[in-house]
């Protein structure tokens, strides 16, 4: 057996038998350009080519480029006219019998895969649906080896496992030159040869200057390659992806944005903490604590947060969970509001603990970051999974 890829654009192709399956092969071969000519004694409406009404003769061969057989009848008989005229046919009544084959095909971008299994078109279809999954959540590398367009591609990573990131995000670090990755960004694994640049802030350590991180985007792209700026959580909550995007265009470099699953939402999910429950909440904040409350470039309102009830969400906030427990307090939450803090939500060392607002900074002390604080009445209806 020898796989083999046709252009059938213009040619044409004869389907003999109108039912199901004549009429999906007559259009997926008008869909691949072909020139669909059909013949049944009874052609149903909406089949995709010119059809004639009747039997099959052995003139309806002529001019063909391939021949399809589905009529479950005189596949035999059609089979045999092509063999007489070294015309190949595509049996539909039996694969074993047929001495060509239309395969199960997976199509991603101008990429075509196409699967026989063993003369087992059920088989073959499995097969098929799993290499179109791989493709699209990019476990099967897409890289061109030719060169094309640069551009920019800003990825959210969501909060840490690799199998929370989402699909369009996997399959852009598949077709990848260059990944431009955060501190908390996922661990993908990636194709060889993809330049990894890691550009992360930590905290009290070596940083990479927002400018230098956009400079490094527009560069490579400028080069023709694909750049992937792989970020932790979401690419805007929190996050300065407003200020690359800005940046890709104003260097006229095409940018995308791919969403990521926020920390925010996904850290209390899979803590067991709802962020809404009903009867217990219909309201849920977010919070960015990297400053603290009496800092001057603080612009968090943190008397109306605490007059606002409801949920919670602190992000960064761990290493100032005294002050920002304490400026809740001062600003009217009670005191035994529920928290519960959350270690390295999503990954193999997560750890909660659930405390209150009195007691969070004594109890979650050996906590680091990253960490989500939840404060709220939900925190009591959490149900650890």
């Amino acid at each position: 057996m020898t796989p083999l890829h046709l252009d059938l654009r213009g040619k044409r192709v004869l389907v003999v038998g109108g039912g199901a399956v004549g009429r999906r092969r007559a259009a997926s071969l008008a869909a691949a350009g072909a020139d669909v000519h059909g013949v049944d004694p009874a052609p149903a409406a909406g089949l995709a080519g010119t059809w004639r009404a009747g039997r099959f003769a052995e003139g309806d061969l002529d001019g063909a480029w391939l021949v399809v057989a589905a009529t479950g009848t005189v596949d035999a008989q059609v089979a045999a006219a092509c063999a007489a005229r070294r015309l190949w046919c595509v049996r539909s009544d039996d694969a074993a019998a047929s001495e060509a084959w239309l395969p199960a095909v997976a199509r991603s971008g101008d990429v075509v895969v196409s699967v026989t299994a063993g003369r087992d078109p059920r088989r073959a279809t499995a097969l098929r649906d799993a290499v179109a999954l791989a493709l699209d959540t990019g476990a099967l590398p897409l890289r061109r080896s030719r060169p094309g367009a640069g551009s920019v591609a800003l990825v959210g990573g969501g909060p840490g496992d690799p199998g929370l990131l989402t699909v369009r995000g996997r399959r852009l670090l598949a077709e990848a030159d260059v990944v431009v990755r955060d501190r908390l960004a996922p661990d993908v694994p990636l194709p060889d040869g993809v330049e990894v640049v890691e550009v992360g802030k930590s905290p009290r350590g070596p940083s990479w200057s927002q400018r230098d991180i956009e400079a490094v985007l527009v560069e490579h792209a400028q080069r023709g390659q694909r750049v992937v700026r792989l970020k932790g959580g979401d690419v805007h909550v929190f996050a300065r992806g407003i200020e690359e995007v800005a940046a890709c265009v104003a260097a006229g470099v095409p940018v995308e944005v791919v969403p990521g699953v926020s920390s925010a939402l996904a850290v209390p999910a899979l803590a067991g903490i709802p962020v809404t429950a009903r009867g217990v909440t219909q309201s849920f904040a977010v919070v960015s604590a990297h400053l603290a409350p009496d800092h001057p470039g603080s612009t968090v309102d943190w008397d109306a947060l605490a007059r606002l009830g409801g949920t919670v969400v602190l992000l960064m906030a761990v290493e100032r969970l005294e002050v920002v427990c304490a400026a809740l307090v001062a600003h009217g939450r009670a005191p035994g509001t529920p928290v519960a803090v959350v270690q390295s939500g999503s990954l193999p060392d997560q750890r909660t603990v659930v405390t209150t607002l009195q007691d969070a900074a004594r109890d979650a002390a050996g906590l680091r970051a990253p960490a989500v604080v939840v404060v709220g009445e939900v925190v009591a209806a959490r149900v650890a999974p």
